[in-house]
């Protein structure tokens, strides 16, 4: 409950952290029985569309003309036929439709395809982040990635998870060209996003804009988990000539 108007959420130029105390739920174009917190999207200046979806029981979210990745957070969803539930993953090109057997959550991320000439059209495929091996970022034993889309130039965004033992800290400040949308998955931490420090703990979401400072230690007892997009495999002037055009 806030307190007299108290958040920890914070909006800037380019970057917002949105904790749940601020959230605002609405149902999407072909939602039934399901209800869309919506993070991020090009209202705010970014490329991508960033929500979480809350499903009843036989919730549906209908298909989407983007391309469409999702990943279970509780509960159990059925996209064509299969069963995901926490941790697993699908991605489609063209969004198929998903239902929940059962009271459900996911983050879903949605994105217009910027095609790349030279590969082939990216494929739908399906995955659990437990079965993928994790690597350990600039050899730190403390900080696990796990890479959950195909390092391929068909695809034009990546989705990763990054576990961080306590203490365990990104190794510099980030500073680069490519955007972020970051779900806080357990534990929590202090982030620094442009020239502010920002305390952060599981459920908050962080969008960062191209070129925002950025930073993140873990602090406490237990690991810090987010889940993390961000757009890249394809040129800085691809995105240019994608908005002139819109």
């Amino acid at each position: 409950m806030q307190q007299l108007g108290h958040t920890r959420s914070h909006s800037a130029r380019n970057y917002l952290l949105q904790t749940p105390d601020t959230f605002v739920r609405a149902p999407l174009p072909g939602m039934e029985r399901a209800t869309a917190i919506v993070h991020i999207g090009p209202a705010a200046g970014a490329s991508f569309t960033q929500y979480t979806a809350e499903f009843e029981a036989g919730g549906v979210l209908g298909p989407a003309a983007a391309q469409r990745f999702i990943y279970v957070l509780d509960g159990e969803l059925n996209i064509d036929g299969q069963r995901l539930g926490p941790g697993g993953y699908y991605y489609s090109p063209g969004g198929n439709a998903v239902t929940a057997t059962q009271p459900s959550r996911a983050a879903v991320i949605e994105k217009l395809c910027q095609m790349n000439p030279n590969a082939a059209p990216p494929a739908q495929f399906i995955g659990s982040e437990s079965a993928v091996t994790p690597m350990l970022l600039g050899g730190d034993p403390w900080l696990e990635v796990r890479t959950l889309m195909p390092a391929d130039p068909s695809y034009d965004f990546a989705v990763n998870t990054m576990t961080y033992q306590p203490g365990a800290t990104l190794p510099m400040v980030e500073i680069h060209v490519m955007e972020h949308g970051l779900l806080m998955l357990e534990g929590g931490g202090i982030y620094r996003l442009g020239d502010d420090w920002h305390p952060v703990t599981a459920g908050d979401f962080i969008w960062m804009g191209p070129y925002c400072p950025q930073w993140f230690g873990a602090l406490g007892k237990t690991p810090a988990k987010y889940l993390i997009y961000k757009d890249w495999n394809r040129h800085p002037l691809d995105r240019a000539n994608e908005s002139s055009n819109r």
